[in-house]
């Protein structure tokens, strides 16, 4: 979990979260980040944040998706639900026989 701190005027600070990297992947972080004329934890934070954005937009499909065969499930159960509450009907006067039509 992030910490938070508290400056010194009382005001809490954003969250910290600590990360073991390679050095191999911190080399190329660094670079980045110079290239950006940012320091390192900011181009950190931007990739992490387009890296979360770009999942949640791969994933929100899904969830609606989701969202949608709840809903249908809901509306099957309050059909039959509705059913059972009315009762079954009786079919009324006789069977009727079906005439099948062969092809000749």
């Amino acid at each position: 979990m992030a910490t938070r701190q508290t400056s010194s005027s009382g005001r809490p600070k954003s969250p910290r979260v600590q990360v073991v990297l390679p050095e191999e992947l911190c080399d190329r972080l660094a670079r980045l980040a110079e290239s950006e004329s940012r320091t390192v934890s900011n181009m950190a934070r931007v990739l992490i944040q387009q890296g979360v954005e770009r999942l949640e937009r791969q994933l929100l499909p899904q969830r609606e998706q989701d969202q949608q065969a709840v809903a249908r499930a809901d509306r099957f159960r309050r059909q039959l639900e509705r059913q059972e509450r009315e009762g079954t009907k009786r079919l009324r006067g006789a069977p009727r026989r079906l005439r099948l039509f062969r092809p000749g």
